[in-house]
């Protein structure tokens, strides 16, 4: 899509300019927060900044309110909705976890059938859990050798809305956590055809709205939401987001739906922080994109060129379950040289002051995004060149299977809620678990509510602990423990 660069509107940042006349009024604070400009609390002052904590500040007249906005936050909707190519859009602050959420509760109630595929990112279940709608799973294919899923394929979203007329949407990742895309304008057009919504998880895709030979965006495909986390590659502050919709959506309607779970004291760090990287990516998106993925292409090239790794990318594009890839991704196979992704995680952080984005049992992930530099590039490649050839060993033993198909059998609101008890994971192989197991990052659930145990999903759990995956979910911190149905 276009960058409306020639729309000088979007020179403008409404809150942030809002934000910088407030500072200068001089106005005595007699509402929350309690801090009163940083006045009350001068160790947090110094830490973030007088700058900062000054404009740390409740809703106000000259300064909109975001459950109902009607002046300052409105005109950064309705530019960011412009720069985005959406008919609106939303500012979130409670991260693209809120965003994600409100696609599902503006579109499914209970008893609702939802198409999607099963590697979505845990904040999709959650909503389940929350409306009571009911997932189909369209299982993605895996790659056996990277150990990786990847996108739905054309014929598996055509079978299950052929098999559930009644579903009411289908949600995509674009792209998954490792930059695989789905075909997006197809399942749209068979969403539409069938009179599904089509809901886009968009987590990792911000810059594909501004960069150059990019896969489709959402909004260009014409899917009718997208949960776009700015903070990841659009840099804002950690927790902003942007929810995208498009013509078909009510906007009135999704305004409710965000505003039965998001604060009603949105933050205007958060919320500045949008207005301005969606005014810089405006600006500078598509020169700053086109010297991310010249990075990640360079950094490709020489872990390749180390020997044992495999940074892959386009060259796995296929047309359909691997339609498109995000040039900008830096996923790296590591059990070649027999280490585990989480493995080389560590051992980057812990001997190498250096801190990726996350790693699996086989693989790792770079996030490069507009903050990189080539130096830090250099130090990355040079690093794991070092670990290939102090830590390498045999691959023998190592798992690769990062997909499990699951045996549903009942439904996320259900299971999470029924009657239920803790017992040795060991012991639980045949039972239904009633919460969620998952490595995090990515956050993808190894088990979902409602979903069986199985031997192999025990054995995943154990290795991925053995291995040293942050594992998050359950009630028992240590994970010794699942809650089952009863």
């Amino acid at each position: 899509m276009e960058n409306k660069n020639t729309n000088l509107d979007q020179i403008r940042a409404p809150i942030y300019e809002a934000l910088q006349k407030f500072r200068h009024m001089r106005v005595v604070p007699f509402d929350v927060p309690g801090h009163k400009h940083g006045r009350g609390n001068p160790e947090l002052t110094e830490f973030l900044g007088q700058q900062c904590v000054a404009v740390d500040v409740n809703s106000m007249k000259p300064l909109d309110n975001l459950c109902h906005p009607i002046s300052v936050i409105r005109e950064a909707e309705i530019l960011a909705a412009d720069a985005f190519g959406a008919a609106d859009a939303f500012l979130m602050v409670g991260g693209t976890t809120s965003s994600v959420q409100t696609m599902v509760l503006s579109t499914c109630k209970r008893g609702d059938k939802i198409i999607l595929p099963r590697n979505v990112h845990r904040s999709v279940i959650n909503a389940l859990v929350l409306c009571g709608a009911i997932p189909v799973y369209v299982n993605p294919e895996v790659d056996h050798r990277l150990g990786i899923s990847l996108g739905m394929k054309r014929e598996q979203v055509a079978k299950a809305i052929q098999q559930h007329p009644d579903a009411v949407a289908v949600l995509v990742n674009n792209p998954t956590y490792y930059g695989i895309c789905s075909d997006l304008r197809a399942i749209v057009k068979m969403a539409h055809d069938a009179g599904m919504y089509c809901l886009a998880d968009e987590a990792h895709g911000t810059h594909f709205y501004f960069g150059e030979n990019m896969p489709v965006s959402a909004m260009a495909a014409g899917a009718d939401m997208a949960a776009v986390s700015m903070h990841k590659s659009g840099g804002s502050l950690t927790q902003s987001s942007l929810l995208l919709v498009g013509p078909r959506m009510n906007p009135g309607y999704v305004r409710q739906i965000i505003n039965l779970t998001q604060t009603t004291s949105g933050s205007y760090l958060l919320m500045s922080s949008l207005d301005i990287s969606r005014r810089n990516l405006v600006q500078r998106g598509k020169e700053v994109f086109r010297k991310v993925v010249d990075m990640a292409d360079y950094a490709r090239e020489e872990i390749n060129a180390i020997g044992g790794y495999y940074a892959f990318g386009s060259e796995l594009v296929n047309g359909d379950s691997i339609y498109a890839f995000d040039p900008t991704k830096l996923s790296v196979h590591t059990r070649d040289i027999g280490l585990a992704g989480i493995e080389v995680y560590d051992i980057l952080r812990d001997e190498y002051d250096i801190q990726i984005e996350f790693g699996d049992i086989g693989n790792i992930l770079a996030y490069l995004s507009i903050g990189d530099r080539p130096q830090e590039l250099e130090r990355l490649v040079s690093a794991m060149a070092e670990i290939r050839r102090r830590h390498h060993k045999d691959p023998a033993g190592l798992l690769n299977q990062e997909y499990i198909d699951p045996e549903v059998v009942a439904s996320p609101q259900e299971a999470f809620y029924a009657a239920k008890k803790s017992i040795p994971i060991e012991q639980t192989e045949g039972m239904v678990c009633s919460e969620f197991v998952m490595c995090y990052p990515p956050g993808i659930p190894i088990l979902a509510p409602g979903e069986r145990i199985t031997r192999e999903i025990l054995d995943y759990i154990r290795y991925a602990k053995e291995k040293g995956c942050s594992m998050t979910g359950p009630e028992d911190p240590d994970i010794l423990h699942l809650n089952v149905l009863v």
